[in-house]
């Protein structure tokens, strides 16, 4: 998601974190009218997607088709027609730029599971490409997941890249996801006792996002301060609100526009989003390793290496963890390239999703996406509580820890960590 950010709201903010006063700015937009979104909605589908999807497919349109795709993953869009210029657009994926490769197989993935196996099947055989082999990977996963499928594919990932299927960061995670065992011996129980305990990212503030595997369903925000207390709201409880980490295409997290990746991520301050997706709340700003430098991303200056190795993100992760994959997911999605994945607010209309598990909570492109009800005027807003309850810490500098518990088929609550928590 962007990054932009008003320099005056920042001095602003920036006096409101020294004085650690409560964040409560009134907030109004225009676009967020029922009348603004009707019309928004009219204008995307009018120019965005029909107007694009009418021109010929050639080299020189491929990024109106592009635009196109966009804005039904955004608007959950389904309509005949944009079915049948789906199905033009693969009978030519072939020959068409790696970039439209992509862009075509997260619509069909977030859109039209299990309709292309046979034209995904011919892309994944003709492809040198790893993020284009990979995303074809997921959506035959996403159609069967057995295990003859994973060796079928498996096999056919070792075969066209050899040694490099371990090398690329993309390829290696597609790797794990197709073994047939468990690579992950320690159980979350244990886990959970460890990023929970004092002595996990130690003087640190710490914003700790625990996710459902199936990100269909919210997972929930605790913040503990520098001194390992967990911050508390007005009436002496655990300070805690719901937050998505499901992105539109819900892909994994190793692939752009994937699903938060799991892992530590550095926080290293608040900013105010220009788009009219995010709105004006106030936003975390996070990076991952490669898309930060070793030294901002350990918030020390002194140091002088400049090249990331797995090595620098380990020391983050106890002796106990150090074998756990999924604490890594961070380190190899920056790897990998992901970038500008943060933690904001939303003013995408939640009518889009009716009847989603994560309803009225509202998807991203990979980032923490917070409830907020806008009517102009924003009438509720769980991302001024997470800024606030930030600012009750110390303010948001320092890790943010992302960590999927389970596969529970309901949103995360207080319940499910409670049992971890020390006194």
């Amino acid at each position: 998601m962007f990054r932009k950010f008003s320099i005056v709201f920042f001095i602003l903010f920036v006096f409101i974190q020294q004085s650690f006063a409560q964040y409560d700015v009134p907030l109004y937009t225009s676009y967020t009218t029922e009348a603004a979104r009707t019309k928004m909605n009219e204008r995307l589908i009018k120019n965005s997607i029909t107007k694009n999807l009418s021109l010929p497919l050639t080299d020189s349109t491929e990024e109106n088709w592009q635009d196109a795709f966009d804005a039904i993953e955004v608007m959950n869009y389904h309509s005949a027609f944009v079915e049948s210029k789906v199905h033009d657009a693969f009978d030519s994926i072939g020959v068409r730029s790696i970039p439209f490769q992509r862009a075509l197989m997260e619509l069909a993935y977030t859109n039209y599971p299990g309709k292309f196996i046979m034209q995904t099947n011919v892309l994944l055989e003709e492809t040198t490409d790893p993020k284009i082999f990979a995303i074809c990977a997921e959506y035959l996963l996403q159609h069967k997941k057995s295990d003859v499928e994973k060796k079928v594919l498996s096999k056919e990932l070792l075969e066209k890249f050899t040694d490099s299927a371990y090398k690329n960061p993309v390829l290696f995670m597609l790797s794990t996801r197709l073994a047939s065992t468990e690579v992950n011996t320690q159980s979350v129980h244990e886990v959970l006792k460890e990023v929970l305990n004092k002595n996990f990212l130690p003087h640190q503030i710490v914003m700790y996002s625990f996710q459902r595997k199936n990100r269909d369903y919210p997972g929930m925000v605790l913040i503990r301060n520098a001194d390992g207390n967990f911050v508390k709201d007005s009436s002496g409880n655990l300070f805690h609100i719901p937050q998505l980490a499901r992105s539109i295409s819900n892909l994994p997290g190793y692939l752009r526009n994937g699903n938060t990746p799991q892992g530590i991520f550095k926080m290293y301050g608040f900013g105010v989003s220009m788009s009219n997706f995010i709105g004006p709340t106030a936003n975390v700003q996070m990076g991952m390793p490669v898309e930060l430098s070793i030294q901002k991303f350990f918030d020390d200056s002194t140091i002088l290496d400049s090249t990331w190795t797995i090595d620098w993100y380990q020391k983050l992760i106890p002796k106990k963890l150090q074998n756990y994959l999924p604490l890594y997911g961070s380190y190899y999605s920056g790897i990998a390239g992901r970038s500008e994945i943060i933690a904001h607010g939303t003013t995408i209309d939640p009518n889009y999703y009716s009847g989603k598990p994560f309803y009225p909570l509202t998807p991203t492109q990979g980032c923490l996406c917070t409830k907020e009800i806008w009517d102009g005027k924003r009438l509720e807003s769980d991302q001024q509580k997470l800024v606030n309850g930030l600012l009750k810490a110390g303010g948001a500098n320092g890790y943010c820890v992302v960590f999927e518990i389970d596969d529970k088929q309901v949103p995360v609550t207080i319940k499910d960590i409670l049992p971890y928590l020390t006194n």
